[in-house]
């Protein structure tokens, strides 16, 4: 019988985005996260403290599975963008990282929790929890063209990684940026077209994917999500060959991630990181500070010098917010 390594992480919640309610729950909003506390949890549900889904074995050639259960528009999964960066750089030889929509936001009926209700009072929590994350986000998306769900943009994923993995994630990184940083409606169907061309996918598949085996995908994330007792998001749900588990539930440090990992693969070897920003750029064509001085072990101070003077060169282009900045190649 596998042995199962305690759970991690779970009766301390920290910056998770809550999960959709059942259909019980239709008059609690998923979107409210506090910041005193910590937790994003849905007002009124239970807490997550248990996780159901029997562990999952690892594919050929890794050593752990993570199932990362997360939404497009979480706040809390785009602030741990700097951790999940650096683990796959440090880790991802041997790690299998498994993307799994959640469903945030199926739509705006019912929902009146947490002082929320409707798009426009989302905007000024998001610009709280910019703050708290030290990542770049404004909430206008939410007054000028708010979004009417989530789902659109997590078919989309799924559609996208029927093409091809890598550019799926590439894919929900610029659907992030897109909502997080360019006020930009990832719900509609041009934007994600948009967004799909820009990291090499096919748009004219994408859509015709995203009505039907996409579709087929992201309503199986949803029955895993809850089959597996996942109540908010991120949820980060680490398996070995052995069966062993660790569960890393909210926006919670590199530190504590990589302790998740080592407990399951002890001997595993960090790869070596990367120590330039010209370094970072030959590895993802955007970062941000906070990304970047995680990746490169130095404060985001400083790291915004170096990019800031590479701008100044020509070699990137920055793009700035109220709430921070994001670096990007320069385009030829």
């Amino acid at each position: 019988m596998a042995r199962h390594i305690p759970f991690l992480l779970l009766l301390t919640t920290f910056g998770a985005c809550a999960q959709t309610p059942d259909k019980t729950m239709k008059s609690e909003n998923p979107l409210i996260c506090d910041i005193e506390t910590g937790t994003c949890d849905v007002a009124g549900a239970a807490t997550q403290e248990a996780v159901n889904e029997a562990p999952v074995q690892p594919t050929a050639g890794s050593t752990v599975t993570i199932q990362y259960f997360t939404d497009p528009i979480c706040s809390s999964c785009w602030g741990i963008e700097p951790q999940l960066r650096r683990l796959a750089v440090e880790y991802g030889a041997a790690v299998d990282m498994q993307y799994h929509m959640g469903g945030l936001l199926p739509g705006w009926d019912g929902f009146n929790g947490g002082g929320i209700s409707k798009p426009g009072d989302v905007a000024t929590h998001w610009d709280e929890m910019s703050q708290h994350y030290k990542m770049p986000i404004i909430g206008d998306v939410w007054l000028e063209d708010p979004l009417s769900s989530s789902y659109p943009p997590s078919i989309a994923f799924k559609a996208a990684e029927l093409q091809d993995k890598d550019l799926a994630h590439a894919f929900m990184r610029r659907m992030r940026e897109m909502v997080f940083m360019e006020k930009r409606n990832i719900a509609r169907q041009d934007v994600i077209n948009e967004a799909a061309a820009q990291v090499g996918l096919d748009p004219v598949r994408l859509e015709s994917d995203m009505k039907g085996a996409g579709d087929a995908l992201f309503k199986a994330d949803l029955a895993l999500a809850r089959a597996s007792g996942v109540r908010g998001f991120p949820t980060m749900l680490f398996s070995n060959a052995e069966g062993q588990r660790q569960v890393v539930y909210g926006a919670r440090s590199y530190e504590q991630m990589e302790q998740a990992l080592k407990q399951l693969a002890p001997g595993v070897q960090a790869a070596a990181l990367p120590t330039t920003v010209d370094a970072l750029f030959a590895l993802h064509p955007s970062w941000c500070a906070q990304e970047a001085a995680l990746m490169l072990a130095t404060t985001p101070e400083a790291v915004t010098a170096q990019l800031n003077g590479q701008v100044k060169e020509g070699k990137l282009e920055r793009l700035d917010t109220r709430n921070g900045s994001i670096w990007r190649k320069a385009r030829a």
